[in-house]
C-alpha cells in the first residue's frame, strides 16, 4: 500500500507541479496489462493455477525538459503469468532513472540499459515476451569530446527478478568514426571500437582458487562502402568456473566468440552473409545461479525469426558454450512488366542457416589445470539447420499472397537441454500459404494454411510428435476491430491420444493509442525464442485479456 502511494504521490508532483510552468517539458508513457486464466486440461497437460487469474502489468512515466530526462517503471505481477520466472512476484517501482546532458557529456543516474559492441561481452535489456529485464542499476557517463569519438563508462548491479544480483559491473567502451573525426568525404566508412567489462563478485568457494574479478574484452570494426556493409566483432573473456550442481567440477576455460557479417544491396536485390562462432561465453550476474535472468551478454542466433506458427514450432536456442553457426540471405524482386514480377512485381527470399556444435565439449578440470579448446567443428552434430524460400505477390488490387516453403532440422536434445536421446535429431518440411482478400475499403479477410511433416533421424526414448497442420481465419474491420480463429491440429502424433486440436479464438478493438484484446484457447507445451534467447512456455488452457495504452 505505501509503494502505490508512493507512485500516486510521484505521479501528482510531476502532473501538478510542472504544469505550473511555462515550457515545462513533456510527459510521456505507456501501459500494459496481460491477464490470463489458468485451468486444468489432462489432455494437453495444462495445470489450474492456485490463484485461478494469474497477472503481468507495468506503467512507464517518462519525463523530459530541455537537457533533462526523469522516469520510472511501476511493475505488478500477482502473481506472475505461468511462463515467467515464479520469482516475478509482488508489487514495486523496479525501474527509476534521472538523466542530463551538457556540452557532450551525458550522465545517467539510477537505471538503465546498455549494449557494448554487439552484446557479446555485457548487453542490459528489457524482453517482455521472455521475462527477461537485467537493468542496471547505478551510474552511466557517455561523452561526446569531439565529432566522431565516443565514449561511455558505467558501474552498477544488474536486476534480477525483484532483486539485485551480487556481482558488480564496471565496464567502458569507445569508438572512433574516422570520417567524422576527420572530416572527411572519403567514400569508405571506417569505424573502430574496443570494450571492457569486468564482475566483481566475492570468493566463496573454500576448495577453489574462484577469481573474484573476472573481466572481457571485445574490439569490433565496421566498414562501409558504396553498396557494401561489414561488420566484425571479437571477444575474449578470462575463466569463471561455476557448478552450482557439483563444486569438485568447475570449467576454468577462458570465453572466446566472434560474429561477422557482410552485406550488399542494391535496388531489387540484397545479399547477407554471417558467421558467428562462440565457446565458454556464458557470462552471468552471479556466478552461482541460473536462470535466463542472471545473464548478462548477447549471442544472438543465425537463424531466420519465423513469425509463423508451425516455422517457429522448433526455434533455435543459441549456445553460449560452444557453437559455429552461418547464414546466407538473398532478397531479389522481380521488376513489374516481367515475366515473373506481373502487373505489380513479386519478391522472394532465399534463406539458409547452420549451426553445429563444436568438437569435446566443456572441459572440467581441478584447480590450476591448463585448458585449451579445440577450434574444430564437429559436422556431425548438427544443433539447428533450416533452407526456406519465401514468395512474396501481389495478385491485383484486392489479393496479396506470402508462400513459404522451408526444411528444418533440430536437435530437440540439445537446444532444449535434454537427456541426449530422449528426442534425437527432428527432420521436418513446412509449408505455409498465407492470402488477404481485400472485401472493400477497411474491410479485410486473411487466411493461413500451413503443414508441417516430421520425422526423427535418429532412435529416441520418448514419442514423437510427428505431422501438424494449422489453420488461421483473421477478419479486420480498420481501423479498429479484428477477430481471429485459430487451429493447431497435431495430427501425426505417436500417441494416438495426443493427436490433439489446440484452438485460440481472439478479438481486439483499437481506438487511437489504446489497444484492448480477449482470447480463449489451449497453448501446447513448447519453447518460445527471440533473437536465439528462449523460454519453456507450459501447456495451458483459459481466458486471456491485454490492455495496452501510450501517451
Amino acid at each position: 500500500m505505501k509503494k502505490i502511494l508512493l507512485l500516486i504521490i510521484t505521479i501528482s508532483v510531476y502532473c501538478v507541479g510542472f504544469s505550473q510552468e511555462k515550457n515545462s517539458g513533456e510527459i510521456h508513457g505507456d501501459f500494459n496489462l496481460n491477464l490470463q486464466s489458468y485451468q486444468e486440461d489432462l489432455k494437453i497437460g495444462a495445470e489450474a493455477a492456485d490463484e485461478i487469474i494469474l497477472n503481468n502489468a507495468y506503467l512507464n512515466l517518462n519525463y523530459t525538459k530541455g537537457n533533462f530526462a526523469t522516469g520510472l517503471r511501476y511493475e505488478s505481477y500477482l502473481n506472475a503469468l505461468a511462463d515467467y520466472d515464479p520469482e516475478f512476484k509482488g508489487n514495486g517501482i523496479m525501474y527509476k532513472y534521472a538523466k542530463y546532458s551538457i556540452d557532450g557529456l551525458e550522465i545517467t543516474a539510477g537505471n538503465y540499459y546498455e549494449q557494448l559492441g554487439s552484446g557479446l561481452i555485457f548487453r542490459s535489456y528489457e524482453e517482455k515476451g521472455l521475462g527477461i529485464d537485467n537493468a542496471m542499476d547505478g551510474i552511466r557517463v557517455k561523452y561526446k569530446p569531439t565529432n566522431g569519438l565516443y565514449i561511455k563508462t558505467f558501474i552498477g548491479k544488474s536486476r534480477a527478478h525483484f532483486t539485485y544480483a551480487d556481482g558488480i559491473f564496471r565496464g567502458a567502451d569507445t569508438e572512433i568514426n574516422f570520417n567524422e573525426l576527420l572530416n572527411t568525404e572519403f567514400k569508405t566508412q571506417i569505424i573502430f571500437g574496443g570494450s571492457f567489462v569486468s564482475r566483481y563478485q566475492e570468493r566463496s568457494n573454500p576448495v577453489f582458487k574462484i577469481p573474484q574479478n573476472v573481466s572481457a574484452y571485445a574490439g569490433r570494426i565496421g566498414l562501409n562502402f558504396g553498396n557494401w556493409n561489414y561488420y566484425g566483432e571479437y571477444a575474449y573473456k578470462i575463466n569463471d568456473p561455476a557448478n552450482v550442481l557439483n563444486a569438485s567440477k568447475m570449467n576454468y576455460a577462458s570465453g572466446k566468440a566472434f560474429t561477422q557479417n557482410i552485406t550488399f544491396s542494391k535496388k531489387g536485390f540484397g545479399v547477407i552473409a554471417e558467421i558467428h562462432r562462440t565457446d565458454n561465453m556464458t557470462f552471468k550476474s552471479d556466478r552461482d545461479r541460473d536462470g535466463k535472468a542472471y545473464i548478462i551478454n548477447y549471442i544472438p542466433t543465425l537463424s531466420k525469426p519465423h513469425a509463423y506458427s508451425l516455422l517457429a514450432l522448433y526455434p533455435c536456442a543459441t549456445q553460449a558454450d560452444g557453437e559455429f553457426g552461418m547464414q546466407f540471405d538473398v532478397f531479389y524482386k522481380f521488376a513489374k512488366g516481367t515475366i515473373f514480377g506481373g502487373k505489380y512485381g513479386t519478391k522472394i527470399n532465399i534463406n539458409y542457416s547452420k549451426i553445429n556444435s563444436l568438437d569435446g565439449g566443456p572441459s572440467f578440470l581441478n584447480d590450476n589445470n591448463e585448458y585449451s579448446s579445440s577450434m574444430n567443428i564437429n559436422n556431425s552434430t548438427i544443433n539447428y539447420k533450416d533452407l526456406n524460400l519465401t514468395i512474396n505477390k501481389k495478385i491485383n488490387k484486392k489479393i496479396k499472397t506470402n508462400f513459404i516453403i522451408a526444411n528444418q532440422t533440430y536437435n530437440k536434445d540439445v537446444l532444449e537441454g535434454k537427456p541426449i536421446g530422449d528426442y534425437g535429431i527432428l527432420n521436418s518440411t513446412i509449408i505455409v500459404g498465407d492470402i488477404s482478400y481485400k472485401i472493400k475499403r477497411g474491410h479485410t479477410l486473411r487466411m493461413e494454411l500451413q503443414t508441417l511433416t516430421s520425422k526423427q533421424l535418429e532412435s529416441a526414448k520418448q514419442l514423437a510428435e510427428g505431422n501438424w497442420n494449422m489453420a488461421l481465419l483473421e477478419y479486420t474491420i480498420s481501423p479498429h476491430w479484428f477477430f481471429t480463429i485459430q487451429d493447431m491440429y497435431n495430427n501425426g502424433h505417436e500417441d494416438i491420444k495426443k493427436r490433439l486440436h489446440y484452438v485460440n479464438i481472439n478479438a481486439g478493438f483499437i481506438k487511437g493509442a489504446n489497444r484492448f484484446e480477449i482470447g480463449y484457447g489451449k497453448k501446447k507445451e513448447g519453447i518460445f525464442c527471440v533473437g536465439g534467447v528462449c523460454k519453456t512456455v507450459p501447456s495451458s488452457n483459459g481466458f486471456t485479456l491485454s490492455i495496452s495504452s501510450s501517451f
